[in-house]
C-alpha cells in the first residue's frame, strides 16, 4: 500500500495521515532537551524572518489591501517552510501533539513539557532576529519605512483587546495546523511547500494572529518606538490572549477533531 503512494505521488489519505501525526507526536514528545531547545530557537528565528520578510514587502505597497496583504501573507510562508523543511520545532505545530495525548501514547508532562521547551526556544529565537535586525539597521530601509511599518503592526497588535487576540489565534493555528497536517500528507519537498502556501497566506491575509511572530513583531515595535505608543501591559494581553488562543485553535480544532474522526478507537484499544 505505501509502495504504490511513492510510485504515483498521492497524498496519503487522511487516515493515514492522522496515524503520522500522532506517531510524531510521540517522538517529539520524547525527544532530549537539547535536540528540542536547539530546533525550538531555529524555528523563532525562521518564523520572525518570515515576519521580516513580510513587513518588507507591504511597505510602500501601491496595490491595493487585499492584494498587498496577499503578497505579503505568500512572503510570510517563508518561516513555515524553512520550519517543515528543515525540520525545526514550533510551538503552533506542536499543538499537534494532542493526537498522541488524546490516544494515551505520551502523558500529560511530556505535552506540557514539549510545548514549554519549544515555546521558550521559539521566543530567544524570535528575540535573537529582532537584536540583529536592530543592530543592522535594517528598519531603515525604504528611508525609514519599514521601520514605520513594523512599528504600526506592533502597536495595532498592543491595542487588540484580550478577547479579539483570543479570537484570533484560534484561527490563525487552526490554518497553521491544517498546513502542517497537508505537508504530512506529501511524499516531496514540493508537496510539502505547496500544502503549506494556501493555509498560512490566508491566515496572514485576513489579519488572524500568530504568538511566535508576535514575538518578533511587538519586540521589534517597542524598540523602534519612540513615542511610548507600545505598553507592555498591551504586549502581555496580546502574546497571552494570542498564545492560549493557538493552542485551542491547534489542539482542539485540528488535532481533537481529526482524532476523533480517526484515532478515537486507539485509546479504548
Amino acid at each position: 500500500m505505501e509502495p504504490n503512494h511513492q510510485m504515483f505521488g498521492d497524498a496519503y489519505a487522511p487516515s493515514e495521515i492522522a496515524k503520522r501525526v500522532s506517531n510524531m507526536g510521540v517522538t517529539k514528545a520524547n525527544a532530549d532537551f537539547v535536540t528540542l531547545f536547539v530546533l525550538g530557537v531555529m524555528a523563532g528565528a525562521f518564523i520572525a524572518l518570515g515576519g521580516l520578510f513580510y513587513s518588507v514587502v507591504v511597505t510602500d505597497s501601491t496595490l491595493g489591501f487585499g492584494i498587498t496583504r496577499l503578497i505579503g501573507g505568500l512572503s510570510f510562508c517563508l518561516g513555515l517552510v524553512l520550519v517543515v523543511i528543515g525540520g525545526a520545532e514550533l510551538f503552533t505545530g506542536n499543538n499537534l501533539l494532542a493526537m498522541a495525548w488524546a490516544s494515551k501514547k505520551i502523558t500529560t508532562g511530556l505535552l506540557l513539557r514539549n510545548w514549554v521547551i519549544v515555546y521558550t526556544g521559539n521566543v530567544i529565537g524570535a528575540l535573537l532576529v529582532v537584536a540583529g535586525v536592530y543592530l543592522a539597521e535594517t528598519a531603515q530601509m525604504a528611508q525609514g519605512g519599514l521601520g514605520e511599518t513594523l512599528q504600526s503592526i506592533a502597536v495595532a497588535k498592543s491595542n487588540l483587546t484580550f478577547a479579539v487576540g483570543f479570537s484570533r489565534g484560534v484561527l490563525c493555528n487552526t490554518l497553521v495546523c491544517l498546513a502542517v497536517w497537508l505537508a504530512m500528507g506529501g511524499h516531496t519537498v514540493t508537496d510539502k511547500i505547496l500544502a503549506i502556501l494556501f493555509p498560512i497566506t490566508a491566515f496572514v491575509t485576513m489579519g488572524f494572529e500568530h504568538s511566535i511572530a508576535n514575538w518578533f513583531f511587538i519586540p521589534m515595535g517597542m524598540m523602534l518606538d519612540q513615542g511610548n505608543q507600545i505598553s507592555m501591559n498591551g504586549a502581555f494581553n496580546n502574546l497571552l490572549s494570542v498564545t492560549l488562543g493557538n493552542i485551542v485553535g491547534g489542539s482542539i480544532l485540528v488535532a481533537g477533531i481529526y482524532w476523533i474522526a480517526y484515532l478515537r478507537n486507539e485509546a479504548k484499544g
